[in-house]
């Protein structure tokens, strides 16, 4: 008999109390513990030999396959983790770190959690940057002959999950390969296992880092023999992981793609002779097997980046657009303008068309062509997003079926999913435009059929826990769900009949896993009790018995739902491994889906927001009317709108513009606007304008902003440099530049000719498209000398010595900056600003005067390259002491002074002087 409170931590697991505690006492636990070495790059305690217990060595022998990943090593209805494992999942977890106080397993330090909140806490663990290796138990407790057998099921990384807790449900989760030749060229191939999609390139490093900043991965593999190249260009960036150098063998990860995809030749696919990419996606199939990711009926294809087909956008161009992640955390990006998606794979697909621009002006007028009707057809618009709003994620569960990890309430998410995709297919059968889509949308009819004649429309989450199957699909299982509820009835009459008899009125039958059913009394009433009845648990206010009525009663219940789980468990089976057939159809399908629900999304943004449809064209060409910022314009307080402009820039007249102006004028955001215009128009988007005629670009460049990366010990002015001479390198005749502040990090003299000669290289470029915001008006002159180049400014209007931002673009340049006036907007001190405006005055007047007086030693030329020197003439600011002292002699009436009073005065010009050292 055992005293306890009614507490579900007391039959936590009846295999921890034998196997970790009461084990050291059998038999099998007199042996002498042997000395196991630890895992290599392991500490974990539990391999001590005092942890030697037959239950510890089968937790070492499984840690020792898993070494660098923490180990829940599921004993009965727990988690658990042991040694170093324990001690770092109870920091992470917030759960009690205790130590098993039995025999030889004193030593070990140990926390867990029930098995049933696997969901909550594993995220917190991959969150953390864990590994997480799940060891199941792969055999009935109630059947095992000794220690039960165990293995691990999954190893859960950042990269690599089917959990949804895990895993954004609105981005993908890419695990990445990367692996170079030399330091020139690298292969990458990046595959989310969630959702089958599986992406090579092969090209130049800077090629590659482009993709990765904007396909971002959870996780990055690289071989250890390439680790100083790693480390040059990609260390720290990413969670890395160090995969065995055998792994990346070419010929046989060439093989191995071949194999899954059951094909001769990888030519189909565009990369019969990429070599770097075959060994890189190779990788990860070899990774996917070591952690136990097995099933991938849904990789079924894999998809080349080619270089020619999108835009290139680097990391510093999407970070300073802002195209997903604001550089202020209350700021928008673009992705949340553009995102009026209804569907996790529509979410997806946005971000994948912002990060890969088109340059085909064929493929994008085509998903422009789909925007317009989308917006011409309003009824059929929400008719579509009633249904989308209905369709779930049938891309992910898809991946779940491969890997038979689909649990019931999922598979009749996905029948009302295939129902509205349906819907959908019917809405759009006579939209000529939409065809390509509506060719590749499949219903499943078949599944769909399948699934709502076997499901139950509400099931259980998995078995045993309620009704999966539905009526009228096994006569048997009918029989005995009929004996089930009858069951029930049959408890409440014992209930009865016995309070009555016995005179117990708080008389209640209940269940656990120890005891079974139970009759428990309160000690109030604990003297009514008849004999015949079998005390099986004291608590502290009431006691518990058995009746032999109650065991019969039992062993028929529970056969009787042992039966059901049974039954249950393989018809679902059957429906899985029925589902799988179509696993190739509900990709397509969502492939379709999402791309509709995206088109939906821009008809929807640019009917909220008025934009215009773009004109694409091959030519160098960009004209823009009344062009606005389309996150600013979000943003604005109420009733306030923003202030359209106008731009034009082509290869052969207006290649390049300097724009000048005042600080807060809205330069910068003229710069960005005119990125963001570009990169939406070529997605498919509509556009924030009144009309645009664009010509496509081939990359997309920004600087603008400034920043420092201390932990590579690169200053604010090396970032600037580092990020203009990629540009300078990487840039093409069909590129897009926007430049802000150019060499303002650096002396006058230095930026100034930084900055002159980065627009001198650029004009070598005909056709590089080229905006050039500056607060170094003495560029103003490069108009006289380079054809192609306009000075063009922000306008502004003083009225009674205030100054009004007018904030459009007008032609010609600008000697003011309003600095002054933008410190005294910020709060400046009144005395600061006093101050800068006198000495302002003073350098304005030594300038013009220096100005003047050599403006007849040079002329400028048109044409000529070297600088005017006149527009150099810096000149230093006079001593305030040395003003004073002038402003004293200057003030003398020296005719009226005695002897005394001039040898007062030049000891006072002495002390002047003193105070100056």
């Amino acid at each position: 008999m055992t005293t306890l409170e009614d507490n579900t931590t007391a039959t936590q697991t009846t295999e921890v109390a034998t196997e970790v505690a009461t084990v050291a006492t059998e038999d099998m636990a007199t042996e002498t513990p042997t000395e196991q070495e630890s895992p290599k790059g392991s500490t974990n305690k539990a391999t001590s030999e005092a942890a030697q217990t037959p239950l510890m060595r089968q937790y070492n022998s499984i840690k020792q396959q898993y070494p660098d990943a923490l180990l829940l090593f599921r004993a009965g209805d727990f988690y658990e983790t042991f040694g170093d494992d324990a001690v770092t999942a109870s920091g992470i977890l917030g759960i009690t770190l205790t130590k098993r106080a039995n025999g030889a397993a004193a030593s070990i330090p140990l926390a867990g959690f029930p098995h049933h909140a696997l969901d909550v806490y594993l995220p917190k663990l991959v969150q953390a940057g864990q590994r997480v290796a799940i060891c199941e138990q792969l055999e009935d407790p109630k059947l095992a002959k000794g220690i039960v057998k165990r293995g691990v099921t999954e190893l859960v990384t950042p990269g690599v999950s089917y959990n949804d807790n895990v895993l954004e449900r609105r981005e993908n989760t890419f695990l990445a390969a990367v692996c170079y030749r030399k330091e020139s060229t690298a292969g990458l191939a990046l595959l989310d296992v969630s959702t089958g999609e599986f992406y090579a390139a092969e090209g130049k490093l800077d090629y590659i880092e482009k993709i990765l900043s904007n396909l971002p991965p959870k996780e990055m593999l690289y071989n250890p023999d390439q680790g100083h190249i790693y480390s040059e260009h990609l260390k720290d960036q990413y969670y890395s992981y160090k995969l065995d150098p055998w792994a990346w063998n070419t010929p046989s990860n060439k093989e191995k793609l071949e194999r899954h995809f059951g094909v001769h030749s990888l030519k189909g696919y565009g990369l019969d002779d990429s070599g770097l990419a075959i060994t890189a996606a190779g990788a990860i199939l070899h990774y996917l097997e070591y952690t136990r990711h097995t099933d991938l009926n849904h990789v079924r294809t894999l998809s080349r980046l080619d270089p020619d087909s999108f835009v290139l956008v680097d990391k510093y161009t999407t970070r300073n657009l802002e195209l997903f992640a604001p550089l202020n955390p209350d700021g928008v990006s673009l992705y949340d303008v553009l995102d009026k998606t209804h569907t996790p794979t529509g979410a997806r697909n946005l971000r994948r068309w912002i990060a890969l621009p088109l340059r085909s002006v064929d493929d994008i007028n085509q998903r422009l062509d789909a925007v317009s009707i989308l917006l011409e057809k309003s009824q059929l618009r929400s008719n579509i997003e009633l249904d989308l709003t209905q369709v779930g994620d049938p891309e992910r569960l898809a991946g779940k079926i491969s890997a038979s990890r689909i649990n019931p309430r999922e598979i009749m998410q996905l029948a009302r999913s295939l129902e509205s995709i349906n819907s959908i297919k019917n809405h759009i059968t006579d939209v000529e435009t939409l065809k390509p889509i509506y060719n590749d949308i499949d219903p499943c009819g078949e599944l769909y059929h399948k699934i709502k004649t076997t499901i139950t429309e509400n099931p259980a989450i998995m078995v045993g826990k309620g009704a999966i199957i539905a009526s009228n699909v096994n006569e048997e299982l009918d029989e005995l769900r009929e004996l089930s509820r009858n069951g029930k009835e049959y408890l409440v009459e014992i209930t009865t009949r016995e309070s009555t008899r016995t005179g117990i009125s708080s008389l209640k039958i209940g269940y656990n896993n120890v005891f079974g059913y139970y009759i428990e009394v309160r000690n109030t009433h604990k003297d009514k009790v008849p004999e015949e009845w079998i005390r099986k648990q004291t608590l502290v206010n009431a006691e518990r018995y058995i009746t032999e009525e109650l065991k019969e009663y039992e062993e028929k219940i529970l056969g009787a739902e042992e039966k059901i789980s049974q039954i249950e468990t393989a018809i679902l089976t059957e429906v899985v491994d029925y589902m799988r057939d179509f696993v190739s159809n509900i990709l397509t399908t969502s492939a379709a889906i999402a791309k509709l629900d995206t088109l939906i999304s821009f008809a929807k943004v640019s009917l909220d927001n008025n934009y215009c449809r773009a004109e694409l064209t091959t030519t160098n060409v960009m004209n823009v009317k009344e062009g606005r910022h389309p996150v600013i314009e979000q943003c604005l307080p109420l009733g306030e709108s923003y202030i359209p402009n106008d731009l034009y820039l082509d290869s052969e007249t207006q290649q390049i513009i300097i724009i000048t102006g005042p600080n807060m004028a809205g330069k910068s955001a003229l710069l960005r606007q005119t990125a963001l215009i570009t990169l939406m128009a070529q997605i498919g988007c509509f556009v924030p304008a009144k009309s645009a005629s664009l010509g496509v670009v081939d990359r997309i460049f920004t600087r603008v902003g400034a920043s420092d990366n201390i932990s590579k010990g690169e200053s604010t002015f090396m970032v600037e440099m580092l990020e203009s001479a990629n540009i300078l390198n990487n840039i093409t005749e069909h590129s897009l530049v926007l430049l802000d502040e150019i060499g303002r990090g650096t002396s006058t003299y230095d930026g100034v000719s930084i900055a002159w000669a980065m627009v001198e290289y650029l004009h070598h470029f005909p056709g590089a498209r080229t905006l050039f915001a500056t607060h170094y008006h003495e560029l103003n002159e490069l108009e006289n000398q380079f054809d192609r180049i306009k000075n063009y400014n922000v306008a502004i209007k003083e009225i009674e010595g205030k100054i009004i931002f007018l904030r459009k673009l007008v032609q010609g340049g600008t000697e003011h900056s309003f600095g002054i006036h933008v410190a005294k907007l910020a709060g400046m001190p009144k005395g600061v600003i006093a101050r800068s405006e006198e000495i302002l005055k003073q350098l304005e007047k030594n300038r013009d005067g220096a100005s003047d007086n050599q403006s007849d030693n040079k002329k400028t030329v048109k044409g000529k390259k070297d600088m005017p020197s006149h527009q150099l003439s810096f000149f230093q600011l006079d001593d305030p002491t040395i003003t004073a002292i002038r402003s004293e002699i200057e003030a003398l009436e020296i005719d009226e002074l005695s002897p005394r009073d001039a040898l007062d005065k030049l000891y006072e010009i002495k002390r002047m002087c003193g105070a100056k050292k």
